[in-house]
């Protein structure tokens, strides 16, 4: 049976820390790079302020100094990203009121808005009621 969005959300993983042994994105040879976990990126998620937008490249470089490294992966950060989005839309669908405010991260105008399951609309409105533009 496929997992939910919430229990991908609540794995049991831990963060790792790999050393880069050759240049891949934004990133060098030789980097720290964190790969962090679901839990990770929406807890930090969690403490962005009502109002305020982080783009994923700040999102990244803020988990690369908590966790004492060079770098955050691109990839995994964007995955991370999703799993918590639409967990939170999981959490939005069965009446939850405060969900974890993905909005202040995804842009409605970005690739990962466009494949959410709760829509561009979702996303601009709740970006509209916090006066993110």
């Amino acid at each position: 049976m496929k997992k939910s969005w919430n229990e991908k959300l609540n794995c049991d993983k831990s963060h790792l820390i790999k050393k880069l042994d050759k240049n891949f994105s934004d990133m060098k040879e030789g980097d720290n790079m964190l790969i962090a976990t679901p839990k990770i990126i929406d807890s930090y998620i969690k403490k962005i302020p009502k109002g305020i937008k982080i783009d994923i490249k700040t999102l990244r470089k803020d988990l690369a100094l908590t966790y004492n490294t060079d770098t955050t992966c691109p990839v995994t950060t964007g995955i991370f990203l999703r799993i918590v989005s639409e967990a939170a839309y999981e959490d939005f669908l069965n009446g939850e009121k405060n969900i974890t405010p993905f909005w202040r991260v995804v842009d409605h105008e970005s690739k990962t808005a466009s494949k959410l399951a709760c829509g561009i609309n979702f996303i601009k409105k709740r970006r509209r009621e916090e006066n993110i533009i």
